[in-house]
């Protein structure tokens, strides 16, 4: 690899698609959602920092990281749910040089399975390690809880993501095999041809609504049922372990909703080649999907454990390998 490759990938790092557009993106998901969401109860919602209050997400995160202290805890250890917050948060921006967003992206075949490693196992494993290192009834009962719905939530996400991916190299022929790249070139394709939009179909509303608990956000906002666990996994965080833990939850959030915004809905298509007119159309794209998360996190009261784990199942998890089968069915027979 020559000098000017490992600037590219340092910039990567720290700069686009990296860290630094990744705390930008995450705040900016933020106030978009808590806005809409606001704006549904008909409510203000952010509104005092900056113009319409679009830097209040900001102000928040320094509020937690700088000025909030953080208790001297008894039980646990705060330097463990750091480094797993920490560690949670490198997953996903690892995640995002797997979408071709950034100039230093990696394309290979079979590279949706480094995707489901990063944001499918480590981003969870971060959350659930973050919080149970810090020693509560209440934390360790909305740990139970959220592996509960990880549990069925992260295979559905999977298994519906592997659907477009599966379909762009066997219908449309689209190279590397089973590419995250591929899958985005030919994700228009796939909703404009009979036998892959069903497939499609099921496939877009089991991520929707895997999305929905993955980020713990109603009607399956158990792990955080206020009236009876308090804030659940985040009962414990304050200052910046708090700070941490919103970051990744609205990094993950970030990274799920560009994940559908591309492979489901094609990233820049019909502009690939025209980089502002491309830039836009994922934009307003993703705003898309973002306020249809936000739509549904308005419209529903939070449900039991049981009421949220047999929704899952039917739309998601049922949806999902439905999906997946029906590619399998219908490239088999044509």
């Amino acid at each position: 690899m020559d000098l000017t490759s490992v600037l590219m990938l340092v910039a990567g790092i720290l700069f686009f698609p990296g860290l630094l557009t990744l705390w930008v993106a995450s705040m900016l998901s933020e106030w978009w959602v808590r806005k809409m969401f606001a704006r549904s109860q008909r409510r203000m919602g952010p509104s005092y920092v900056g113009p319409l209050g679009i830097l209040q997400p900001f102000a928040d995160f320094a509020k937690l990281l700088l000025v909030k202290s953080e208790p001297d805890y008894r039980y646990g250890s705060v330097l463990s749910a750091r480094v797993f917050g920490c560690l949670g948060l490198g997953a996903v921006a690892a995640s995002l040089f797997l979408l071709p967003v950034a100039p230093f992206s990696i394309t290979a075949r079979f590279d949706v399975i480094l995707l489901i490693y990063f944001l499918g196992v480590w981003v969870a494993v971060s959350e659930l390690l973050m919080a149970a290192s810090i020693q509560n009834p209440f934390s360790v009962k909305g740990v139970s809880r959220l592996t509960a719905i990880l549990t069925v939530a992260e295979p559905a996400f999977f298994t519906a993501v592997l659907t477009p991916v599966y379909l762009s190299h066997v219908v449309v022929g689209v190279t590397p095999e089973l590419s995250v790249s591929a899958a985005t070139d030919a994700a228009w394709y796939l909703w404009s041809n009979p036998l892959t939009v069903i497939p499609m179909v099921l496939a877009l509303i089991a991520a929707l609504t895997a999305i929905q608990s993955k980020l713990m956000l109603p009607p399956f906002n158990i792990p955080e049922a206020e009236q009876e666990l308090i804030a659940g996994v985040a009962t414990e965080f304050s200052g910046p372990l708090l700070a941490i833990f919103n970051f990744l939850h609205d990094a993950d959030l970030y990274a799920l909703t560009l994940v559908v915004t591309f492979i489901f809905l094609g990233g820049p298509h019909p502009f690939s080649n025209n980089l502002p007119a491309g830039v836009a159309v994922v934009v307003l794209k993703y705003l898309a999907v973002l306020t249809v998360i936000t739509v549904i996190k308005s419209s529903f009261g939070r449900f039991r454990v049981e009421q949220g784990i047999k929704t899952l199942v039917r739309y998601a998890l049922l949806p999902a390998v439905l999906a997946i089968t029906l590619s399998v069915v219908l490239t088999q027979l044509t």
